[in-house]
């Protein structure tokens, strides 16, 4: 396992990283014991960073990563979200904030988290995140709550306009560098050269780089899904695995510190692994890329965007 600084944090975390999403249930249900076992073997692995949110499985991740830490909490850097509570519940004001990170730490069986972060900020009002929120979080930093802080989301340009708000240490971003989407990378670079952590989570951009093509829910649009399921079928055709090649071209990204992916399942942990230890196969990756080439960097629309994008430009 390769280990990388996170910005300036000081922290040196795994190049793969692991999302408990799944651990709550995000994805279909999932034995608790196969979850804690799979935390463990992560652990023996090498992974050293863990993330979870309140919001996955509503607390339930929180609960089930909490038990798998007891005995290990020392050996990870264990990072929790706050500010998105369910499907459409979102609030950043300060009493729910310090009130809910105080309950997470409860589910968590610790006294701090190593990071804090802001959890899909673009689906609140820019005012609440940025004039109560992200002070709050920096207040919890100050009184020893977490170790650092930051934000999560979809925008990038929600993400800079957050960064030019707050004195934060990280950023996480998903599904915005993966085989369909590099559009991470130059705002990487410039956050990692400002001494940010930068984290690339959903590198197989929220399962629409599986073999069987996007689940039915999926917000893409019909050309972006369409090329993915060309490339699945691809894939399949040259004896490959569309999500397999997923996490190597993710993981093989120079731009960010760690690679999250969701983990829950012994197996999936086993192929992220070989995955991240497998070189890549250049020809395919060149065949696939030219298949996401109509459509690269295409995204969907996701949360406030244009109250984030006039409050950013005002």
């Amino acid at each position: 396992m390769e280990y990388r600084p996170l910005g300036r944090t000081g922290l040196e975390v795994s190049t793969m990283s692991v999302g408990a999403a799944a651990m709550g249930g995000e994805f279909g249900d999932r034995r608790e014991t196969e979850s804690i076992e799979t935390a463990h073997r992560a652990i023996d692995m090498g992974v050293n960073y863990f993330d979870t949110s309140p919001y996955y499985g509503r607390t339930r991740s929180e609960q089930v990563l909490g038990k798998a830490l007891i005995g290990k909490r020392d050996k990870v850097v264990l990072s929790t979200k706050t500010g998105r509570f369910d499907s459409d519940e979102f609030d950043f004001t300060e009493s729910r904030l310090r009130n809910e990170v105080d309950n997470s730490l409860r589910r968590l069986h610790t006294d701090h988290v190593d990071i804090l972060i802001a959890h899909d900020v673009e689906f609140a009002d820019p005012a609440v995140v940025i004039g109560e929120g992200l002070p709050t979080l920096a207040a919890l930093k100050a009184e020893g709550k977490t170790r650092f802080i930051g934000v999560s989301g979809l925008p990038l340009h929600v993400m800079q306009t957050a960064i030019g708000a707050g004195e934060l240490d990280l950023v996480l971003s998903y599904c915005r560098y993966c085989l369909n989407d590099t559009a991470l990378a130059p705002y990487a670079r410039e956050w990692r050269q400002a001494g940010l952590g930068v984290i690339n989570a959903s590198p197989l951009s929220m399962a629409l780089l599986t073999p069987n093509g996007p689940p039915d829910w999926h917000p893409a649009s019909d050309a972006l899904a369409d090329a993915a399921r060309r490339a699945a079928a691809h894939c399949r055709d040259r004896g490959a695995d569309l999500a397999f090649l997923g996490m190597q071209y993710a993981f093989a990204c120079p731009d960010v510190d760690t690679t999250m992916t969701g983990t829950s399942r012994l197996s999936t942990l086993e192929s992220n692994l070989e995955a991240l230890n497998t070189p890549l196969d250049q020809d395919l990756l060149a065949e696939v890329l030219a298949i996401f080439a109509p459509v690269a960097d295409t995204t969907w629309p996701s949360g406030a965007e244009d109250a984030w994008r006039a409050h950013g430009e005002g």
